[in-house]
């Protein structure tokens, strides 16, 4: 394996080429190269697949990507990862600037060392390959900001690594979309850290699609100071091998999470999601729910796990997991979990699996819509869900029709 061999093979990679961050991050992969398949959050996974993404050759190098939204970004600030084009802007009310190198790098290196090897196993992956072109830190502040629009992408046959590291400034509000891009046969690894400070609200959109035999591993880390509020979308379709990993971390209670996500596979894709969020404070509060749907021979998972140790009393907690299955042959595995040692907290979970409505396709079928159409419907309704609550509007990017497109 390509990636295995630059981890193992030490002459390459103790060159002075290599940065801080990471010499730090093959060093602790270097115990670990590859995660432990006892581990819950590895356990599913596909190891054919995996072993693809690991195949690729590597490269850091800048690729423009072909970006299927419409042209027109009025009142949209767009940042290409590895375009390697200088960030500072700023109007009377808000104030978008790049972070000093030298505050990303100890950012990340803090860490990189507190971390688990096998938990955090993406990320020190991500930080090993990524140079640091292709890293982007952001110190957002104010109000009334355009909207951010986020681009990361690979290249046809090789993977592609990127790090995004964001500060939401105290009392800002502001909407974020990253928009991830696979090209045809590529892989893609993403590390994304947001740290949001009291008072602020953050409306984030993560939209994955790929193209044939494309793979992805994304890594989200998110850090929530009192009275924030986080309002995570995320979609992801059209990749052979997905991998979404959530790590919220309310770190003083008096929060508010909203997740909303949605998988889509069909043919013999693989895409997970795996949510960790954890409560360290009284008085949090989470709202969750997360789609899969599978057609063909696919399969989907999707884990979840809700922590609430005894300092987060009053601690309000939803997951719910909502599967739609659409193919005797395809496989969808779902585990919403909770790990609740305070006493006075309102938490529940819940899991369902199901099909198409067969009554709701034959009432449209007998006022004239074909069975094509009828269940494009049904999955219409099925989708708009989640898309309403991405922040990203129908005219910069019609991701029904992206969806729909091929059903």
């Amino acid at each position: 394996m390509n990636i295995l061999e630059k981890i193992t093979k030490s002459d390459e990679n103790n060159s002075d080429s290599k940065s801080n961050i990471q010499k730090i991050s093959l060093e602790r992969l270097r115990a670990n190269p590859i995660p432990n398949s006892k581990n819950e959050i590895w356990r599913q996974t596909n190891k054919s697949k995996f072993s693809r993404f690991l195949d690729f050759k590597f490269s850091n190098e800048f690729y423009y990507p072909p970006i299927p939204g419409h042209a027109n970004i009025e009142n949209t600030c767009r940042i290409i990862i590895g375009e390697n084009r200088a960030i500072n802007l700023k109007e009377k009310n808000w104030a978008i600037k790049e972070l000093e190198e030298q505050e990303i790098l100890n950012f990340l290196k803090q860490k990189i060392i507190q971390s688990d090897s096998t938990q955090n196993w993406s990320n020190l992956l991500n930080h090993f390959l990524t140079d640091k072109k292709n890293i982007v830190g952001l110190n957002i502040s104010g109000t009334a900001i355009p909207h951010l629009e986020i681009i990361c992408n690979s290249a046809n046959n090789v993977l592609n690594s990127k790090t995004l590291v964001i500060n939401i400034e105290e009392g800002t509000t502001v909407s974020i979309s990253q928009i991830n891009i696979g090209d045809e046969n590529s892989a893609l690894s993403i590390s994304s850290y947001f740290n949001i400070e009291e008072d602020s609200v953050v409306n984030h959109g993560i939209i994955s699609f790929g193209k044939d035999k494309s793979h992805i591993i994304n890594s989200l880390n998110v850090r929530q100071f009192k009275n924030s509020e986080y309002n995570l979308g995320s979609l992801q379709f059209e990749y052979d091998f997905g991998r979404l990993e959530i790590n919220i971390n309310q770190v003083e209670g008096n929060a508010r999470t909203n997740v909303k996500g949605i998988q889509i596979t069909k043919n013999n894709e693989q895409i997970s999601t795996y949510a960790n969020i954890a409560f360290n404070g009284p008085n949090g509060f989470l709202d969750q729910l997360n789609k899969s749907l599978a057609n063909d021979k696919s399969h989907s998972v999707f884990e979840g796990l809700i922590i609430v140790p005894q300092i987060a009393q009053k601690t309000d907690a939803s997951q719910l997991s909502r599967n739609l299955l659409l193919s005797n042959f395809a496989k969808i595995d779902t585990k919403p979990q909770l790990e609740i040692v305070a006493d006075d907290v309102k938490c529940m979970h819940g899991a369902t699996i199901s099909q198409l409505n067969e009554d709701e396709v034959f009432y449209m079928r007998s006022r004239g819509l074909t069975l094509e159409e009828a269940s494009k419907l049904q999955l219409r309704s099925y989708y708009q869900e989640i898309i309403s609550f991405l922040p990203i509007s129908k005219e910069r990017w019609d991701l029904l029709a992206l969806l729909l497109k091929d059903k």
